[in-house]
């Protein structure tokens, strides 16, 4: 039987599944993830490894771990996983798809809607006691009924179930993949949703050239990764009111520092990468990473694994 070094406690009681499979389960204590020393230091002896996206699994944590034959990934992305390293070690490494799709897309449009009606600056504003009465010109937001929307990363799970629910706004969607003309599609859409994988080719795929493209007065909702978007970039067409308002459930890094440009921007929402907070949504993500674990650990190929190289 081997040893399985989780990076932190998750929902649920899935984790009871390789105890009881006989496998020993270390969990890192405390809500912030180990230091890279630490997690190398307890890897030293383990045959799996239960990651977060805060975990780096590079040629360097792979050197502190001999042992190690799987890592699950309890997340539906992969990209903080070196796959040519594990794969040139033959470490199977897995992933947790589509079980978050839904709960991701919701956010999106949460983000959206509010970023739309302007509801944090409302709710501050009943907060604060600026709020005295109706006021015809107070609060103003713009329409999503009806409006267009450009979805990056159209053909995806998430990207898929956000066309879904625009469609119950009657809004029109321009779909935006692979090869198609980005700024095109940027200069007609009321609002814009980020939900392609991160690569070297869409790192800073929402850059200056970008944002000059961009419909004046667009909406930008990131759910996606964070480095999609060019951080600096997008304060500055936040201040010069290119951009309507950017909402984002994931930075560049996460989390932001509080000296961080980004969180003196104008009409911006921050959300501390929430996309998938459901009861629902973790505790299938949970149950998925011990299914990659038992297999992992038994020699078998992986139910749900990542992409190979």
């Amino acid at each position: 039987m081997g040893r399985v070094f989780v990076a932190r406690a998750i929902t649920g009681d899935s984790l009871s599944r390789l105890r009881e499979a006989g496998h020993e389960v270390d969990i890192w204590p405390g809500n912030l993830p180990p230091h890279p020393t630490e997690l190398r230091d307890a890897l030293s002896d383990a045959d799996g490894l239960l990651s977060m996206l805060t975990e780096r699994v590079d040629e360097k944590l792979l050197g502190a771990a001999p042992k190690l034959k799987v890592v699950a990934n309890y997340a539906v992305g992969f990209d903080n996983v070196d796959l040519a390293a594990t794969q040139a070690r033959g470490i199977a490494v897995g992933v947790t798809p589509d079980v978050l799709t839904d709960a991701t897309a919701d956010l999106t449009f949460a983000l959206l809607l509010a970023a739309a009606r302007r509801l944090p600056e409302a709710q501050s504003a009943v907060r604060d006691g600026r709020w005295r009465t109706f006021e015809p010109q107070g609060w103003l937001g713009a329409s999503v009924h009806g409006a267009t929307i450009a979805i990056v990363g159209a053909r995806g799970r998430i990207g898929s179930a956000v066309a879904r629910r625009a469609q119950g706004f009657d809004m029109k969607v321009i779909p935006v993949n692979r090869g198609d003309d980005l700024h095109a599609a940027l200069a007609r859409a009321d609002f814009v949703s980020l939900h392609t994988p991160l690569t070297d080719a869409t790192r800073h795929l929402i850059d200056d050239a970008a944002l000059h493209a961009i419909k004046p007065g667009a909406i930008l909702v990131n759910t996606g990764r964070g480095p999609l978007v060019d951080q600096a970039a997008l304060k500055r067409a936040l201040e010069d009111g290119r951009l309507g308002a950017a909402a984002l459930d994931v930075t560049d890094p996460e989390p932001l520092p509080p000296d961080d440009p980004l969180l003196s921007a104008p009409n911006i929402i921050i959300l501390p990468h929430i996309g998938s907070a459901t009861h629902h949504a973790r505790e299938a993500m949970a149950s998925m990473a011990v299914d990659n674990l038992l297999a992992g650990l038994a020699g078998e190929p992986l139910p749900y694994p990542a992409p190979t190289l």
